[in-house]
C-alpha cells in the first residue's frame, strides 16, 4: 500500500500512509485508537475507497473498489467487531454468498459437511449446524477465523483476534497462523497486547494520528520504544494505582446463581477498592454481574447493600441502589451506533436535563463535554455518530455514560478490551481517581497483568463457582491460573 489518503467529513483519517507485507510473515500494525489502523485495513478490504494512493499485490497494481474485488485478490479480513449473522448457522455464516448449489437450490447437507470438516481440521469444538447466536463471543471469534481461512487467502488481516478468546484458544490461533505463514500467506496482525508481538510477529509498523510513524523488526525493538512511537511520548506510569485502606462493605452477594453459567458466587466489595474477577472464558464472571445488575430474570441468591438485603429485578432497581454496569460487548449491549456521541453519553440521565416537555440543551451538552474531557475521548464534535469513532473511543463514551449516573458501585466488564496502550493508561488513572473518591469498582478482565496491578483483591472463578480470593500482596499469574483451572 503506497501513500494512502482517506478523508471523512471533518476528519483526515489517513494521511500518506504506506505499508509493505511480505509473503509468509506476520506483520503487526500498532497504534492508539484513532490512529487509523482499522481505516487502512478497510481500504485494503474494499470497504472504503481511498482518495489517493495505490495498492500492489505481488508487484501488480490492483484496483480494490469493493469487498468482492478484495476477495478476488486473495484478501480476507477478520474485523475487530464480529460481523456474523446470529440467526444463521455456523455453516451458513462460513459460506455466506458462496453456498454450494444443487441446481437452483442451496445444498445445505454439503455446506454443513464442508463447514464441519473445516472446523474439525482446526480442532474447533463447534458444530456446523449450531446457530451463531447461541455461541459465546470466543466461539464466534473462532468461526470468524475459520471463515477467513476458508477463502484460501494470500493476505489475511486479523484485527484484535485474541481480544475475547482464552489462552488455550490463543495458543491454537498462533499455531494456525504459523501453518498459514509456512504456506506463504502474509498476515497483517492488529493487536494492543504488546506481549503477543514477540510471540508471533516478524515486523511491526506503527501509526499515529492517521500517519505512518515507522517500521521495526520485532527482535530489534522493545516495548518502551514502540509505546513511545505510538503515543509520541514515554508512558512512565502505565498502571496508576494508589492503594489506600478500603472502607466498610458496601456490596455483599451470597450464592448468586443463574441456573446456567453462574452456579455459586459469594463475595463482598468495600468502599474505595477495586475488586478484580479473573477466570477463563466461560467461567461465569459476566453472568454473575448480569444477575447483580438485574439483567437476568429469576436468578437465585441474596444481595446486600450497606448490610441491608435488597431486591434487584431490573437495571432500574440496580441504578436506584447506585450500581452501574459497562458490559463486555459494547457493540451489541451498550452502543446506539446510529446515534450521536451526545445521545449515547446522556441516555441514562435524561431526567437531569429534560423537565416535562422542556429540554435543557446546554445542560445536555455540558454533561457530554464533562466526560469527553475526563476520558480524553477523540471525537470531532458531540454530534458525531458514535459508530464512526474508533473502538477505544466508543468504549470511553460507554464508560462516561455510566459515570454520569454518579454510581457508588461501578462494574467494568473487560474495560480495556480493544483499547490501545495510551487509552488503557488513561482508563487506569481514571479508575484510580474514582476509588480514591470512595467509589467501589468491580473489574472483570482476561488480562492478568491488568488484574494484578489494579486490584486490591481478586476473586477467581471456574465453571460458575468462585474458587478463591487472593489479596494483592499474595497474587501472581501462577496463583490465579491454578484457581482458574482448578
Amino acid at each position: 500500500m503506497k501513500k494512502i489518503t482517506k478523508r471523512f467529513p471533518g476528519v483526515l483519517a489517513l494521511n500518506d500512509v504506506s505499508l509493505t507485507l511480505k509473503a509468509g510473515e506476520v506483520h503487526a500494525l500498532l497504534g492508539e485508537n484513532g490512529a487509523g489502523k482499522s481505516t487502512l485495513i478497510k481500504v485494503l478490504g474494499g470497504i472504503y475507497i481511498a482518495e489517493e494512493g495505490e495498492i500492489y499485490i505481488e508487484g501488480q497494481k490492483v484496483t480494490i473498489d469493493g469487498v468482492k474485488a478484495a476477495q478476488e485478490n486473495g484478501i480476507a479480513i477478520i474485523h475487530q467487531e464480529l460481523v456474523l449473522v446470529p440467526h444463521m448457522t455456523v455453516a451458513e455464516n462460513i459460506f455466506l454468498g458462496r453456498e454450494p448449489m444443487s441446481g437452483h437450490f442451496v445444498n445445505s447437507k454439503k455446506m454443513t459437511e464442508d463447514a464441519q470438516q473445516l472446523l474439525d481440521a482446526y480442532h474447533m469444538n463447534i458444530k456446523a449446524d449450531m446457530l451463531v447466536g447461541k455461541l459465546t463471543i470466543a466461539q464466534q471469534q473462532m468461526v470468524e477465523i475459520v471463515k477467513a481461512i476458508s477463502f484460501n487467502s494470500k493476505i489475511l488481516v486479523m484485527d484484535e483476534p485474541t481480544s475475547s478468546i482464552s489462552d488455550k484458544e490463543v495458543e491454537f490461533l498462533f499455531a494456525t497462523m504459523r501453518n498459514l505463514t509456512a504456506k506463504g500467506v502474509g498476515i497483517i496482525y492488529i493487536s494492543h497486547k504488546m506481549s503477543e508481538l514477540e510471540q508471533i510477529c516478524d515486523r511491526v509498523t506503527v501509526m499515529r494520528d492517521g500517519e505512518y510513524v515507522g517500521t521495526k523488526v520485532v527482535k530489534e525493538t522493545n516495548k518502551d520504544e514502540l509505546i513511545a512511537m505510538m503515543v509520541g511520548r514515554e508512558l512512565t506510569n502505565y498502571y496508576t494505582r494508589d492503594f489506600l485502606e478500603p472502607g466498610e462493605v458496601v456490596l455483599q452477594c451470597s450464592h448468586i446463581s443463574d441456573g446456567h453459567m453462574a452456579k455459586d458466587a459469594s463475595f463482598e466489595v468495600r468502599k474505595g477498592e477495586i475488586v478484580g474477577f479473573a477466570g477463563l472464558v466461560g467461567a461465569g464472571r459476566s453472568e454473575v454481574m448480569k444477575c447483580i445488575f438485574g439483567l437476568t430474570k429469576g436468578y437465585k441468591g441474596e444481595i446486600y447493600i450497606d448490610g441491608k438485603k435488597v431486591e434487584i429485578k431490573s437495571p432500574i432497581d440496580a441504578m436506584k441502589y447506585g450500581i452501574a454496569l459497562v458490559p463486555e460487548d459494547r457493540k451489541q449491549e451498550a452502543l446506539y451506533k446510529i446515534q450521536s456521541v451526545r445521545y449515547n453519553s446522556t441516555i441514562e440521565v435524561l431526567g437531569s436535563f429534560i423537565k416535562g416537555i422542556f429540554v435543557d440543551n446546554a445542560k445536555e451538552e455540558e454533561i457530554t463535554q464533562r466526560y469527553i474531557d475526563m476520558l480524553s475521548t477523540k471525537t470531532p464534535t458531540q454530534d458525531q455518530l458514535v459508530g464512526n469513532l474508533s473502538g477505544g473511543n466508543q468504549q470511553k463514551v460507554v464508560i462516561g455514560r455510566w459515570l454520569a449516573t454518579d454510581p457508588r458501585i461501578l462494574i467494568l466488564d473487560e474495560p480495556t478490551r480493544g483499547v490501545d496502550v495510551g487509552a488503557k493508561s488513561e482508563i487506569y488513572a481514571i479508575m484510580n481517581e474514582l476509588v480514591k473518591k470512595g467509589m467501589s469498582i468491580i473489574m472483570i478482565s482476561s488480562e492478568l497483568p491488568e488484574i494484578i496491578n489494579m486490584s486490591d483483591r481478586i476473586y477467581v472463578m471456574n465453571e460458575g463457582n468462585i474458587t478463591g480470593c487472593l489479596d494483592r500482596h499474595e497474587v501472581s499469574q501462577e496463583s490465579i491460573m491454578k484457581l482458574a483451572a482448578n
